[in-house]
């Protein structure tokens, strides 16, 4: 019967060998004909790759880089000539006012030529003064031959007709009279000496006296020379409440009552060209009422305006009966359009009154000594051709710069691709070149882990395939080779049999279970039903469990646990099942005379944890073998003799059932001394009353 059992498990070793051989034989020409039929993936094309990404990104960069400095360049470029400009603005608009001030109080432009050379000293540019006719009055050129002048000119300097803009700017803001006549063309009203000393007395009085009323108040000189108080703050008001008399700053000289004579004679016969009736003129210009005497074209006094004593030849409506008023000073009925009227012959009539006075009109040139009127960015095809071939270099430089480091980026991606692919197809894994310590360096050193982990899990599955087909086929031989010697008629069934059949079976059983278990435990549906757990006695019911395994063996079995030992919760059944497979293991490999001890505790740190050890003083493990212990099949005695060992599959499956409570399993192991497992399991804390 032995022989024909024996018989049995060769024919079916090697039935089953050769099944396994032709499985494998099939499923290498599968693999083979998959690598067919799998075709290679094509490489992408540019702009899709990451090199091409690269490429676009480092080009966008640089071309927004150069629009960037370019458009810098420009607004600093653009912004200092407009700060030139702004100077040159002001140094024009300066002399521009000095020519102007010239003018009016010159009747010709002779002598002007030491006051165009100042200027242009001052200011770093050439001045030229020329007749309306471009006849050259006066010119700052040092070169022997005066480059030409530009066709536009800066300005007209004409004291009866002022450009308001540069005026504006060259008398710091206060702009010009309203008609655009020079309040420094004075003519016939400007003052003799000993007038204007005289007046100038007076007014020195009249401030001392409103200083001692303890109003500050200054002495002003016009233009035509005529000296005016000016009340300081901004209440001249003051004035009328003290006994200093004004008045007499008011009265128009002689010479100023001739010239006001002239221009009212001049403004009636426009007047009269129109059909209208001649007015009398104000020394301030104004008609109707009589105001306080104000040079034309000097700003008013700052005091109180004073009705005039109503001198005989301008007499005014307020000062004398109207039955006395000659005819020929009778005001005119104040409407809009005969107050349009009365103002452009009264313009018209200073400026033919004053034309003998001032110079005429000159043409006024500000530039440098090139000929230049303004400095400028001259963006000629030469310089753009430059800035263009500056941009393409940039562009050129950082596209090659892009496409060295590009290279180098891809050139290892291409090679993790490659070998990516060829283990997708089947191929023994390998590994790729490090090319250094940078992130695709450590890609690449990651994929080689991952190529080294995965040939350990390849290696792993074949070795558990050959495994569990090894560990079926025994349990099967042996059941198949008793039945088929009782179908003989070789073993008779009785109870010796049965039993040899049972416990066939119950391994069979047993191997299946433990593969299921490892299947729910990886699926994450392996199901646990915790409660509260006496620890002490948990470990008490596994000790009894294996006690007669290790009495047979000859191994002392002991428990040593805290009393009433820590609070635990979790499922009994998996958890003794996971004990159970500890002291199983243990017993196995302690010897004759050795001891397995079962020991439950918490730990010092009071984290909360319960610890379980299951100390054995058997062979060991050797310290290469240490990290493989809780791997499927794997066995220290490589023989897989079920004398020294079992399934292959209890450590693994004690992992897993830790690892299902949330706890840990380490193992420590002296080899000749023996080995330590112990469990971390998460424990409870203790509720209070």
């Amino acid at each position: 019967m032995r022989r024909a059992r024996g018989g049995d498990d060769g024919i079916l070793g090697r039935g089953t060998d050769g099944d396994g051989e032709g499985t494998g034989r099939r499923g290498r020409r599968g693999r083979r004909d998959g690598r067919r039929e799998t075709p290679r993936r094509a490489r992408l094309p540019l702009r899709r790759s990451l090199l091409g990404r690269l490429l676009a990104v480092s080009a966008l960069v640089a071309a927004c880089s150069v629009a960037a400095t370019a458009w810098i360049a420009v607004q600093t470029t653009s912004g200092a000539i407009k700060q030139e400009q702004g100077q040159n603005l002001t140094a024009d608009a300066r002399i521009y006012d000095t020519l102007l001030d010239y003018a009016a109080r010159n009747p010709t432009w002779d002598g002007v030529g030491a006051t165009v050379r100042e200027l242009a000293r001052e200011s770093g540019r050439r001045v030229a003064l020329t007749t309306q006719g471009r006849q050259p009055l006066a010119d700052s050129a040092t070169a022997a031959t005066a480059p030409a002048l530009p066709p536009q000119a800066s300005a007209v300097v004409d004291p009866l007709s002022v450009d308001t803009v540069l005026a504006a700017r060259g008398t710091d803001g206060q702009g010009t009279a309203a008609d655009r006549i020079d309040p420094r063309a004075v003519g016939p009203f400007r003052l003799s000496a000993a007038d204007s000393k005289t007046l100038r007395r007076t007014a020195d009085d009249k401030v001392e006296c409103l200083n001692r009323a303890g109003i500050a108040s200054d002495v002003v000189v016009g233009a035509s020379g005529r000296p005016r108080v000016q009340i300081v703050g901004n209440d001249p008001e003051r004035a009328l409440g003290t006994r200093c008399d004004l008045a007499a700053l008011d009265t128009p000289t002689r010479s100023e009552q001739k010239a006001l004579d002239a221009l009212t004679e001049l403004a009636d016969a426009c007047l009269k060209r129109q059909g209208r009736e001649g007015v009398q003129l104000n020394s301030d210009l104004s008609w109707g009422d009589p105001a306080s005497s104000t040079v034309p074209g000097e700003p008013g006094p700052l005091v109180p305006r004073v009705p005039l004593p109503a001198p005989a030849p301008v007499p005014t409506p307020r000062d004398a009966p109207a039955e006395d008023t000659a005819p020929s000073v009778v005001t005119p009925e104040r409407t809009g359009e005969n107050d349009r009227a009365i103002a452009s012959c009264v313009s018209a009539a200073r400026s033919e009154q004053l034309s003998s006075y001032v110079a005429s009109p000159a043409l006024l040139f500000i530039g440098d000594e090139g000929g230049a009127t303004l400095p400028g960015f001259d963006l000629s095809p030469a310089n753009t051709a430059r800035i263009a071939g500056a941009a393409a270099l940039v562009l050129a430089l950082t596209v090659g710069a892009s496409v060295f480091a590009g290279a180098r980026l891809v050139r290892p991606l291409h090679a993790l691709t490659g070998a990516a692919q060829r283990m997708r197809d089947g191929e023994q894994p390998e590994s790729v070149p490090v090319s250094g310590d940078d992130e695709v360096g450590r890609l690449a050193a990651a994929f080689n882990d991952m190529s080294a982990h995965r040939a350990r899990l390849e290696e792993q599955r074949k070795a558990m395939v050959s495994d569990v087909a090894h560990e079926l086929r025994t349990p099967l031989s042996n059941i198949r080779g008793w039945l088929e010697a009782a179908q003989d008629g070789l073993a008779d069934p009785d109870p010796a049999f049965v039993s040899s059949l049972l416990e066939e079976a119950v391994l069979l059983q047993h191997i299946i279970d433990d593969l299921q278990d490892l299947a729910a435990a990886d699926a994450g549906v392996l199901r646990l039903h915790p409660g509260s757990v006496e620890i002490r006695e948990l470990l008490s019911q596994v000790a009894a469990a294996h006690q007669a395994r290790a009495e047979n063996a000859g191994v002392t079995l002991a428990v040593t646990a805290t009393a009433p030992g820590p609070a635990l919760r979790a499922d009994p059944v998996r958890l003794r099942q996971a004990v159970g497979n500890l002291v199983s293991n243990a017993v196995r490999h302690t010897p004759e005379g050795g001891r397995v001890t079962l020991r439950a505790y918490a730990p010092e740190e009071g984290d909360g944890t319960v610890l379980v050890e299951v100390t054995d003083t058997g062979s060991g493990i050797p310290p290469e073998d240490l990290p493989h212990v809780f791997d499927r099949f794997w066995r220290a005695e490589k023989s897989r003799s079920r004398r020294t060992g079992g399934s292959g599959l209890g450590l693994a499956i004690v992992r897993k059932l830790v690892e299902a409570h949330g706890g840990t399993v380490d193992a420590t192991s002296v080899e000749g001394e023996g080995s330590t497992f112990v469990l971390r399991l998460p424990g409870t804390t203790p509720s209070g009353p």
